[in-house]
């Protein structure tokens, strides 16, 4: 056992969840495992045995932080959803999309296999198909931070919220993404914004010009 799997076995020891930067870390090394692994061999194929081994840790310390694989499979993606990248606010809704939307493309691209291997789980695993629904579809995401501060600055109508894109602009994602096998390059995530996203917010993209000291997203 490592170093660190030491210190967190014995915090747990002494009744308490351990914290800090390496307990932190060694959380995170668990989930980018469990990430791994799916990829690999598939989320049915995935144990806590070789998850364990993968990351280094012993089952303990995984099963003290979440009671099975669903459990972490949801809360790796949640994180990689969030990316750790700020909420746009350029004062543009069209480059606050840009943006915000093409983080979360730039972050799933080269991502079928895991995509395909939970969406396919979720149909047979009523456990995981209900955390993603709570950890990673519901709730405001970036783009329901971005229309709001829309709304808040009139560029768009009160009362519109980010509901419908929710549901549209993800499956729009994945079809291109597992179905078509392309790439979410900053071509399509233009289109996204462009063709889908603002029509279904009710308004025109030649409405929300880009801030002038501004241009569309570049992801190297």
């Amino acid at each position: 056992m490592t170093a660190v799997a030491e210190e967190i076995e014995e915090g747990a020891g002494r009744g308490r969840r351990p914290s800090g930067p390496r307990a932190e870390a060694r959380e995170q090394a668990i989930l980018d495992a469990a990430l791994e692994l799916v990829m690999e061999v598939g989320y049915d194929r995935l144990s806590m045995d070789a998850l364990a081994e993968r990351a280094h840790a012993s089952k303990a310390t995984i099963y003290r932080r979440w009671s099975g694989k669903a459990q972490v499979v949801a809360e790796a993606i949640r994180r990689r959803k969030q990316g750790g990248h700020p909420v746009p606010d350029t004062g543009s809704l069209r480059q606050d999309l840009l943006e915000a939307l093409g983080a979360m493309c730039l972050s799933l691209d080269g991502d079928e296999a895991l995509v395909a291997g939970v969406m396919s789980a979720m149909r047979t695993d009523p456990e995981l198909s209900g955390l993603m629904q709570e950890k990673v579809l519901d709730g405001d995401g970036p783009v329901d931070v971005v229309i709001a501060r829309a709304v808040a600055r009139g560029e768009l109508p009160t009362g519109t919220t980010g509901t419908l894109v929710n549901e549209v602009a993800p499956a729009v994602v994945m079809a291109r993404l597992v179905f078509r096998g392309e790439p979410l390059d900053e071509a399509f995530t233009a289109h996204l914004v462009d063709d889908v996203v603002l029509p279904l917010l009710g308004t025109d993209p030649a409405h929300h010009p880009l801030p002038d000291h501004r241009s569309p997203p570049h992801h190297p």
